[in-house]
C-alpha cells in the first residue's frame, strides 16, 4: 500500500508550464505524467501534481513550500529563480510567477532560533529582510 502524501496544485491551464518551470529550478526533478488535465512531477524526489482546474481558485500565503538552504549561494539561487516574474515579500517569503508561495530559508535557522537569548535578535533581524542573509542572522 502506498501511503505517500503529496500536494495537488490547482492552476488555470498552466500546470504543464509550472511543472516545466519548477523542474528547471530544482535539480533532480522530472515530469512523470502529462495529460490535458493533470501533470505529475517530482522535485528533488518529492512528488507533486498540477491540475488544470480553471480560474475558480487562486493561490495564497496560507500554503507555502519551504526550501532549506545550506549556503547563501543556494538562497540566492532559489530566490533569483523563483522571484523571476514573481514578487518578493518579507522574511524570506516570495511568490513565483504562478502565484505559489515559497519560503527560502537557511537550514541553520532552526538552530539559531533555539539558542537561548538569540531567538529574539534573529527574529528582529529577519523581520527587516526580504531575502534572508545567513551571516546577518548568525551575527544577530
Amino acid at each position: 500500500m502506498n501511503n505517500q502524501i503529496y500536494p495537488c496544485l490547482w492552476f488555470n491551464g498552466q500546470a504543464m508550464a509550472a511543472a516545466e518551470f519548477y523542474c528547471s529550478v530544482f535539480k533532480n526533478s522530472k515530469i512523470i505524467v502529462d495529460s490535458p488535465m493533470v501533470v505529475t512531477f517530482e522535485l528533488n524526489g518529492k512528488k507533486f501534481m498540477g491540475l488544470n482546474g480553471g480560474p475558480q481558485f487562486k493561490f495564497d500565503e496560507s500554503i507555502s513550500f519551504v526550501v532549506d538552504c545550506e549556503t547563501q549561494e543556494e538562497i540566492d539561487y532559489y530566490w533569483d529563480k523563483l522571484t523571476e516574474d514573481g514578487e518578493e515579500s518579507m522574511c524570506g517569503w516570495l511568490k513565483d510567477k504562478f502565484g505559489v508561495s515559497w519560503q527560502i530559508v537557511p537550514a541553520v535557522i532552526v538552530e539559531l532560533m533555539s539558542e537561548p537569548g538569540k531567538a529574539e535578535r534573529v527574529t528582529k533581524a529577519f523581520m527587516n529582510m526580504r531575502k534572508l542573509d545567513i551571516e546577518t542572522l548568525k551575527n544577530a
